[in-house]
């Protein structure tokens, strides 16, 4: 079992290179995890900032005291991905954004297409987006990431379409088998740069979301021969390009 993760500010240890770790995560670390002296620890800002560290004692019900040797940086893997999510019902937002946390993507774009149902607005969308944005930490620290994806705020169409033109390769999800789309599998990619997926609501991306995206240099790609739901897409193809461009190996 490789070390827990836990987050922390601040990486500031005493002249003995002794830290200690309070408030929420020091408790979740002595209540929750009980852990022991002798056992390994992992401290991390979420930013690929890590730490690699030793119990050392437990105070109370949330004071972990650790020894801190040295800290080190994790560089960004390439190519980057990012996946633009449409918003989906209830909790499949949340389900999207911690399986694809899991997987390793790098970023993630709340959309709300046309066909979505779900609308995000006003504190109900901000109350939303500081759900998906604690999902991602939760499941970062749960699948022992260093580097966090970052969670955009809600994007237009026209804002996707912006970030589309931007990329080194630029794909949209697109079910409509009959009209021919690409499967992602066998798409050219990039060694380097920045990937950007587009993944529909349920009832797909509108016609003129697609023209919109294509004339931003996107394509129409398919996972396979079924129909995956937008909560799951995500997760399948970042599966996917992580083991094509070699971030797997």
């Amino acid at each position: 079992m490789t070390a827990p993760v836990f987050v922390v500010e601040h990486f500031d240890a005493g002249g003995d290179g002794r830290y200690v770790l309070d408030g929420p995560e020091g408790r979740h670390a002595v209540s929750v995890k009980r852990l022991q002296p002798g056992e390994d620890v992992i401290l991390t800002d979420g930013a690929g900032r890590r730490a690699d560290c030793v119990v050392l004692a437990a105070e109370g019900k949330d004071r972990l005291i650790v020894q801190l040797d040295s800290v080190t940086e994790e560089p960004q893997a390439q190519p980057r991905i990012t996946v633009v999510q449409a918003l989906p019902k209830g909790d499949r937002g949340e389900l999207a954004v911690e399986t694809m946390t899991e997987v390793g993507v790098d970023a993630i774009v709340p959309w709300q297409a046309a066909r979505c149902i779900t609308q995000w607005k006003g504190d109900r969308g901000l109350k939303a987006l500081g759900k998906w944005r604690a999902t991602a930490r939760e499941a970062g620290k749960q699948s022992r990431r260093v580097r966090f994806p970052e969670i955009a705020d809600a994007a237009s169409t026209k804002q996707v379409a912006a970030l589309l033109a931007k990329a080194d390769f630029a794909a949209v999800l697109h079910s409509d088998f009959e009209r021919g789309s690409e499967p992602l599998a066998t798409a050219g990619l990039p060694d380097e740069g920045e990937i950007v997926l587009v993944v529909g609501p349920e009832g797909g991306v509108a016609k003129d979301e697609l023209a919109l995206f294509e004339e931003a240099g996107a394509r129409a790609y398919v996972l396979g021969p079924t129909v995956l739901r937008t909560s799951t897409a995500g997760t399948a193809a970042t599966a996917l390009l992580l083991g094509r461009t070699g971030r797997w190996s």
